[in-house]
């Protein structure tokens, strides 16, 4: 069984910086893995992918946090970061860290099949 869980959440004023981390654990992790990422879900909102990185290291970001955000890996600790700087009171949101499944060991991606923790609160006031 695989599990996913995020640290670094917090408060911080506008303006300020936060870096999130995931770790993944499980014999499974590896082989039934097949990169990256994070989302958020504001409050009232639906929840939303806002980066991406591959196991090959290749990086996606959505479009309000390019620039701010910056997403980056440990393959060997199983781990995913995001740095957030520049932060702005609509990053406020509660923070999910993913990884998407492969559709057998070591099989490939199934973009549509997911392994989720349970979420970083991440809080920026004005």
């Amino acid at each position: 069984q695989v599990e996913l869980v995020e640290s670094g959440g917090g408060s911080v004023q506008a303006g300020g910086s936060l870096k999130l981390s995931c770790t993944g654990s499980g014999s499974a992790f590896s082989s039934t893995t097949c990169g990256m990422g994070w989302y958020r879900q504001a409050p009232g909102k639906e929840r939303e992918w806002i980066s991406s990185i591959s196991s090959g290291g290749t990086r996606t970001y959505e479009d309000s946090v390019k620039g701010r955000f910056t997403i980056s890996q440990d393959n060997v600790k199983n781990t995913v970061y995001l740095q957030m700087n520049k932060l702005q009171t609509e990053d406020t949101a509660v923070y999910y860290c993913a990884a998407k499944r492969r559709s057998w060991n070591w099989g490939p991606c199934d973009p549509t099949a997911m392994y989720w923790g349970k979420g970083a609160q991440v809080i920026v006031s004005s």
